[in-house]
């Protein structure tokens, strides 16, 4: 019984480490959420009505310090993905780990901002208390596939430094562990 186990463990093991073709979404998808990443959420305003809009992402990264850029992915599926790829300015805010309703929150609805401490910083609906805001306005659009990557140039941000990051791993939000 043992013996079978290991086998059926070895087995397992050698075909994970041959890789597989990029064919099966699935899987795919739960390669890549092995890389852990922070939490954000993107707001901007409707070109409609200028009503407040936000949407949870992960798809957050630095580009350049000189000039000042960074980037996320619009997913093009989401219902929100044309007020985002059409906007002129964007702010990111990363999340503190005790942070995760909010990320929920922006999952259900993200023209719902009742109830939330936000303000409007030149325009932008930016939300307060987060563990660190990027203010930017729109340098470039490029199509990734499924997604619109979206660069930003930082006009503004702040930063709490005494707070911890929210994370996200394998589908589930995350912490670090105390002491790191």
């Amino acid at each position: 019984m043992q013996e079978s186990r290991e086998i059926t463990g070895a087995v397992g093991k050698a075909e994970a480490e041959a890789g597989h073709p990029p064919t099966d979404a699935r899987v795919l998808r739960d390669a890549l959420g092995r890389f852990a990443t922070g939490v954000t959420i993107v707001t901007t305003r409707t070109a409609e009505d200028g009503a407040p809009i936000g949407i949870t992402a992960n798809s957050f990264a630095s580009v350049s310090l000189d000039p000042p850029l960074v980037l996320w992915s619009a997913a093009r599926a989401s219902m929100r993905h044309q007020h985002f790829a059409a906007a002129q300015a964007f702010a990111i805010h990363v999340l503190r780990e005790d942070q995760e309703a909010l990320a929920r929150h922006f999952t259900r609805d993200g023209m719902a901002f009742d109830g939330l401490d936000w303000a409007s910083a030149e325009g932008l609906p930016v939300l307060r208390g987060v563990l660190a805001r990027f203010e930017c306005v729109t340098e470039a659009t490029h199509e990734g596939g499924d997604h619109t990557i979206i660069i930003g140039r930082v006009t503004r941000f702040m930063q709490d430094p005494g707070a911890r990051p929210l994370l996200f791993s394998g589908g589930k939000f995350a912490r670090l562990a105390p002491g790191v």
